[in-house]
């Protein structure tokens, strides 16, 4: 007879058959950069997190350099001109980043929190445009990759990857990988997040660029395309609610895996926690351990200091 539970009955034992564990390695936390000095301001939406200006922007990085996390991912116009200038508030701050630590910077590829009308590209009237807006994408990425960006991580436009990247080689940025924003969905968790970066859209929503949140087979579609645009690194993006497709994608396509652990869904577990509904620590580590189990190999989430610390504890 079977009892599973011999292989319980202890920490010891149930150490030693753990299949899948979550190192601080596999963390990345995002950092929002303002412009102006003497910044610090608290997001209303994501308690824990703030908005940084360069000159305070220390603090966080501090923290983050002593966890142990090594990735890092306002003027605004009809065109996101500030996303590709050279001495835009992003490109300052990758370069100080890189100047002062020794860290892992993914630079976010996306026009919505450059423009005036919130959305990810070009408008005309209310259409948004695709291959007109991939030339700014492959500027803006060229931009960051000269400022010291380690990796280039551009959201939804089609043929962006393959754009990207042709630009990036023809400026002497061949060894910079591209992690595309593959499986990224039109979804209600990025409330929150919209914001922190204040680039909620002005009008509609992003429901023609980004995916139909029903859909599990297009993201393969999606996937795909992108490593045969030459995507080094693929997402899926939220991560928990699309845990299926998190799976499927490391199952079916031999590269490297990312997935988001989105503002939205950071929220939920601080809101429940500061109210004493829950264990915070037990249940973000449990959802740190599905993205692991479903196959991601990189977790980017806005828990990354806690999970180092409580990593540490164990």
């Amino acid at each position: 007879m079977q009892r599973m539970r011999r292989l319980r009955v202890n920490e010891n034992m149930r150490s030693l058959v753990r299949e899948t564990s979550v190192e601080i390695s596999d963390l990345v936390y995002p950092i929002f950069v303002e412009e102006g000095e003497n910044i610090a301001e608290p997001i209303p939406s994501m308690p824990g997190i703030n908005r940084y200006s360069i000159d305070r922007i220390d603090e966080e990085l501090d923290r983050v350099a002593e966890s142990g996390v090594k990735s890092i991912p306002k003027h605004k116009d009809e065109c996101g001109s500030e996303a590709y200038n050279d001495n835009g508030i992003t490109q300052q701050a990758i370069r100080h980043i890189k100047e002062k630590y020794d860290m892992l910077v993914i630079a976010d590829v996306c026009l919505c929190e450059y423009t005036s009308h919130g959305h990810c590209g070009l408008i005309h009237g209310t259409e948004i445009l695709n291959d007109q807006t991939l030339d700014l994408l492959c500027k803006m990425s060229v931009s960051l990759a000269k400022a010291g960006a380690d990796i280039i991580a551009p959201s939804m436009m089609d043929g962006r990857v393959g754009a990207i990247r042709k630009s990036l080689d023809e400026n002497g940025f061949i060894n910079v990988p591209i992690m595309a924003y593959s499986a990224k969905y039109a979804s209600a968790y990025y409330g929150p997040f919209r914001d922190a970066a204040d680039s909620a859209p002005a009008f509609g929503d992003r429901k023609t660029y980004q995916m139909d949140v029903a859909n599990g087979q297009e993201a393969m579609r999606e996937i795909q395309a992108d490593i045969e645009e030459g995507a080094d690194i693929v997402m899926v993006k939220p991560g928990l609610a699309f845990l299926d497709v998190a799976k499927e994608a490391a199952l079916t396509f031999n590269c490297p895996l990312a997935v988001y652990n989105v503002s939205g869904e950071y929220s939920m577990v601080k809101a429940a926690a500061l109210n004493g509904w829950i264990d915070e620590k037990r249940i973000v580590m449990e959802n740190m351990l599905a993205f692991k189990r479903a196959g991601a190999k990189i977790i980017i989430t806005y828990h990354a200091l806690d999970v180092a610390k409580w990593i540490k504890e164990m």
